[in-house]
């Protein structure tokens, strides 16, 4: 195959793939909101009922205790964290992405500088500066109100 063509189709494949990420996003986007509008007061009640019934009646005394059953809870609840950890790592690096892109073609729409656009802005003189207030002009102005 020639270099042109497997540039096309690596190409092509990344194209796919941007789109096939943006499908997965959205339906992401829509079971989150779809679960969180499930969840009513009383669906969380009744499933937390039937859940202590079930471990009530599977637990064998001495082996499933308390403190097993708030592990495997602890567990899964690290697990569900770092997926959605993982999610919005991949959603925001998908946005500086976006955000790179669209600053080069602000770039590339602009052409060269100007001879005007290239010489420095006149600041005005009557106006102050603003900047930051340093860490203990902050905590001064803090303790004295």
């Amino acid at each position: 195959m020639k270099f042109g063509a497997l540039q096309r189709r690596v190409k092509r494949c990344e194209q796919v793939m941007a789109v096939r990420l943006g499908e997965t996003q959205d339906h992401w986007n829509v079971l989150s909101q779809v679960w969180r509008q499930g969840w009513s007061p009383l669906r969380i009640v009744v499933v937390g009922l039937a859940g202590g019934f079930i471990a009530g009646k599977l637990e064998v005394p001495g082996k499933v205790n308390g403190a097993r059953w708030l592990q495997m809870v602890g567990s899964v609840s690290s697990l569900f964290a770092s997926a959605q950890a993982a999610f919005a790592s991949v959603v925001a690096a998908q946005a500086a992405e976006t955000a790179d892109d669209a600053a080069d073609q602000v770039d590339e729409a602009a052409g060269p500088p100007s001879a005007a656009a290239a010489r420095p802005a006149a600041r005005p003189v009557a106006e102050p500066e603003l900047r930051e207030p340093r860490p203990a002009e902050a905590a001064t102005e803090m303790s004295e109100r």
